[in-house]
């Protein structure tokens, strides 16, 4: 299994890419795409769909797992971020992907065991299950990763799920 997870964000847009089989995982590709700030919001979001369409036509994942929007306080940042995630949710829908939606609880507890666990503690054991020799950085990147393997963890037992019923 090929598996996509974005980290939404139209300044930095994280993704990272891991590969799932024979309940071995491993990384094959991890970054950040970045649209600068001084520009007009919608060159930034054009900008960033033809650089999320570039590496789905790159990657051709089976998955993409991208974070579900959870905020309370910033309506702000919660607009853009919702903006880079709809144009990662259409851009794999229309490369024909599956595309999975998780919270940040949902990742947090499927790659440390914890679902309040801090972003450090995430880094690291996403270091550790892909067997990389440093933290990912930048935090973006890491935390595309997590989403990544969430969804390693957790598709199996959806698939279950989806023929019982």
């Amino acid at each position: 299994m090929f598996v996509l997870g974005v980290d939404p964000g139209v300044s930095r847009c994280g993704y990272g890419c891991v590969e799932s089989s024979r309940g071995q995982t491993r990384t094959i590709a991890v970054g950040v795409l970045t649209t600068h700030p001084s520009e007009p919001l919608p060159q930034r979001l054009a900008a960033l769909d033809t650089d999320i369409r570039e590496l789905l036509d790159d990657l051709h994942p089976d998955v993409v797992a991208v974070e579900r929007l959870f905020f309370q306080a910033n309506v702000r940042t919660a607009m853009s971020v919702g903006q880079a995630s709809g144009l990662v949710l259409a851009a794999a829908a229309r490369a024909g992907c599956t595309v999975a939606q998780y919270t940040p609880n949902q990742v947090k507890q499927a790659v440390a065991g914890y679902g309040a666990a801090g972003k450090e503690q995430v880094q690291r054991m996403v270091q550790s299950l892909l067997g990389l020799a440093e933290v990912p950085k930048p935090p973006d990147a890491a935390d595309a990763l997590a989403l990544a393997l969430c969804h390693v963890a957790a598709a199996p037992l959806q698939a279950r799920l989806e023929a019982a019923t």
